[in-house]
């Protein structure tokens, strides 16, 4: 009889013992818990001991940190009807535990498939160039968009990085032959400018030359003693028809 007592004793104790290890629960600092009793919500707890009353009582851990989500990789057809393979990173935490567990049945699946979406919807909105050359401003787009539709789940998407945008080698050789045509014309155009600046140079040259009689001779002389430096060189020096004709002139008044 004593041992059958003695028996129950510690089947009691035991039982006792389970029910209030079950009861205990310890939250880290980045953690909360969202308490139900009896399947209603009750309130969210933590960080710290946190003391469940057995079977009345269940709790659901949530992290708080920022979770970093690589978006896998999405086919996105652009604007201007290029298609391209684009992947990209997430960055979301959760603020409101309540929501984040009652509002939606698994927040990470559901934020990871939206974040999918949007980023093919968003992106098919502009073009091809802009994908390439403007990524911080479809970031904003993306994040904004995001965080948006995320805010009734408790959810805050805190950043959008696109990380590559892949295109088939067709399209870039495409986008190669574009810069070199673009360098070409760049090239054209600032050789052109270089004429005009330089014949615009010229002609304000002659117009002093032109005002001051014996100028064009002196820079003709120059010019001379330039072309005299080269030794290999035969230079022809022809001489100005006035200076002719006044030899002429004094010639015939000679021989009167």
């Amino acid at each position: 009889m004593l041992f059958q007592f003695s028996f129950v004793v510690a089947i009691i104790v035991i039982l006792i013992v389970a029910l209030l290890a079950n009861s205990v629960r310890i939250l880290r600092e980045y953690e909360r818990g969202v308490v139900f009793q009896l399947g209603r919500f009750w309130a969210v707890k933590g960080p710290g001991l946190i003391l469940l009353i057995p079977i009345l009582q269940q709790m659901v851990r949530v992290d708080l940190r920022t979770v970093v989500h690589d978006v896998p990789k999405q086919d996105v057809i652009s604007r201007d009807n290029v298609s391209v393979r684009v992947s990209a990173v997430l960055y979301f935490r959760v603020i409101d535990p309540e929501r984040a567990i009652i509002q939606v049945a698994n927040f990470f699946e559901a934020t990871s498939q939206l974040a999918q979406t949007t980023l093919r919807s968003v992106l098919g909105k502009h073009e091809l160039d802009e994908m390439l050359a403007a990524r911080e401003k479809l970031n904003i787009d993306i994040q904004q968009v995001l965080d948006a539709q995320t805010d009734a789940w408790g959810i805050k998407v805190a950043n959008v990085e696109i990380k590559h945008v892949d295109l088939d080698e067709s399209m870039v050789r495409a986008i190669a032959r574009q810069a070199e045509a673009e360098r070409e014309r760049r090239a054209k155009v600032i050789h052109a400018e270089g004429e005009l600046q330089a014949s615009e140079k010229l002609m304000q040259a002659a117009q002093v030359l032109a005002q001051q009689r014996g100028s064009m001779q002196l820079r003709y002389l120059q010019t001379l003693s330039t072309i005299a430096g080269d030794k290999s060189s035969t230079i022809v020096f022809p001489l100005p028809l006035e200076l002719m004709g006044s030899l002429i002139d004094r010639a015939r008044g000679a021989e009167g």
